[in-house]
């Protein structure tokens, strides 16, 4: 019989995708996926780790120590924990939570089945933490969430060195894949009948530094855009320090990318975006706005802010406000700056009270909801195109609606009436209201078109999520022929 498995994702998309090349894993060695219900009685239990935000050490500790007892009364049940908290963390989890069987961190995702097996054997834990890339993650199998929507990693790792992040010590420095193992996996999931793909990478628009091509980004947008079948494309996150203007104009000049931007900012004050390594002045942010909007009128513009940087002032913070109400942005995630232990800021001076912090926070969220919902009500009476998703909204089935997002990232709740709708096909509705966090439409469909992807979710397939590559790092300076697939060149 086989053993029965569940993961426990917190933190990025990069988490999330990872945590679908996990799952691919552990069904190519054998396992299979514990049942929703039955999920607290898998035989393994993987967590995917983040050691981003605030308290994700103690959140960590806390489910290991609720899985305590279950440990104790079965013991073939095995327990792993991976991802950033694990890289930094190593064999201290195992110290703290000696229950624990496998630690693996972000570097050796490929090892877990092996780990897992080796701790079996062995009846000790096992603790493997790689130093570097081995395997780039794409290479690996992934059980997909989605018929309609996939995650595509383009690179890995960061050469930023913002003082508050960590991400770079836990992920590594970049290493970009080749634009042909991308486009390859792009054309594998729209053939699975896949709709969207989202383009994934600590800073996507560097993309190309690892072999010399500052515009491969660029390319890679138009070449996705060509792929038969698929209708939308995203991408995140991008650095507002490597923005340029040909990303832009492959935004604007190619039909399936969507008008939705998400360009972290961080705070609108000079001096603490200095504080912060962040490489980008509040003129400069503001101006890459201005021209995203002219050629992308219609353009979703969110964002990431911290709040309480060590040693802000109430003008800092003023400088902030400013930049929210000039940007106008669709939504904003905000922070409380929390000391991610490791990272210069932690050690940085004049760490702000809580009460201080708090306060700012309040006033942010208050602004950024007004002008989110000042957005959201000028959509109404706009016709928009939604892909329809499942589990997006929490109400539906209270409200007898189905949701989905726009081409602008705007998630909708509308009305199906009488339509066999199906998570993956595509509807055009009329917005009746504009909330500050999504749209409702109430009326009848405008049109409904049912989709390969709709036919799989209904029958309850997945795509095949094949690894796209030979199992071997498929990362660096690509080959004259697949350095030209990122210009829309057929490769073979």
């Amino acid at each position: 019989m086989s053993r029965s498995y569940t993961i426990r994702t917190y933190g990025c998309q990069m988490n999330v995708h990872d945590s679908e090349r996990m799952a691919g894993l552990l069904e190519a060695a054998g396992y299979t996926r514990a049942a929703p219900e039955r999920a607290d009685d898998a035989d393994v239990v993987v967590f995917n780790t983040c050691a981003v935000r605030e308290n994700a050490d103690n959140r960590l500790y806390g489910n290991l120590g609720h899985l305590r007892p279950a440990k104790t009364s079965r013991p073939g049940m095995q327990i792993a924990v991976g991802g950033c908290l694990a890289q930094k963390d190593r064999a201290e989890i195992v110290r703290r939570a000696p229950w624990v069987d496998v630690v693996f961190g972000t570097h050796n995702v490929h090892a877990l089945p092996v780990l897992l097996e080796r701790a079996r054997h062995n009846a000790a834990a096992q603790v493997e933490i790689a130093e570097a890339l081995e395997v780039f993650p794409s290479t690996l199998p992934a059980r997909r969430e989605s018929v309609y929507a996939g995650w595509v990693s383009i690179s890995v790792g960061c050469n930023n060195t913002c003082t508050f992040c960590i991400v770079p010590s836990l992920r590594g420095t970049e290493r970009d894949r080749r634009p042909g193992d991308v486009l390859a996996e792009v054309r594998v999931l729209a053939a699975d009948g896949v709709l969207e793909v989202t383009l994934l990478g600590q800073n996507v628009n560097s993309y190309g530094v690892e072999f010399g091509d500052r515009g491969a980004f660029a390319k890679l947008l138009r070449a996705c855009g060509d792929v038969p079948g698929l209708e939308r494309v995203r991408f995140t996150s991008p650095h507002p320090r490597d923005f340029t203007s040909d990303v832009i104009a492959a935004m604007a000049e190619t039909p399936a990318v969507c008008p939705q931007l998400h360009m972290p900012l961080q705070s609108g004050s000079d001096d603490v975006l200095r504080r912060m390594r962040r490489s980008y002045r509040s003129q400069r942010y503001l101006a890459i706005l201005d021209e995203v909007r002219e050629s992308i009128p219609d353009a979703a513009i969110t964002t990431d802010i911290i709040v309480g940087f060590p040693g802000e002032t109430e003008d800092d913070f003023a400088a902030t406000l400013d930049v929210v109400r000039r940007a106008r942005f669709s939504s904003a995630f905000t922070f409380q700056y929390s000391p991610r232990p490791g990272t210069p800021a932690a050690a940085l001076p004049d760490q702000l009270p809580k009460a201080v912090v708090q306060e700012r926070y309040e006033r942010l969220v208050a602004l950024q909801e007004e002008i989110s919902w000042a957005g959201n009500r000028a959509q109404e009476g706009r016709v928009v195109e939604v892909l329809v998703a499942a589990g997006e909204g929490r109400k539906d089935s209270e409200t007898r609606r189905l949701s989905g997002r726009a081409r602008d990232g705007r998630l909708v709740h509308f009305a199906p009436g009488g339509a066999a709708v199906r998570p993956g096909d595509v509807v055009e509705v009329e917005i009746g209201y504009g909330a500050p966090h999504h749209l409702v439409a109430d009326g009848p469909l405008l049109s409904h078109r049912r989709t390969r992807a709709g036919d799989l979710h209904e029958a309850g397939t997945r795509p095949g999520g094949a690894p796209t590559g030979l199992g071997l790092p498929s990362f660096g300076a690509p080959a004259p022929t697949v350095a030209a697939a990122a210009c829309g060149v057929e490769v073979s």
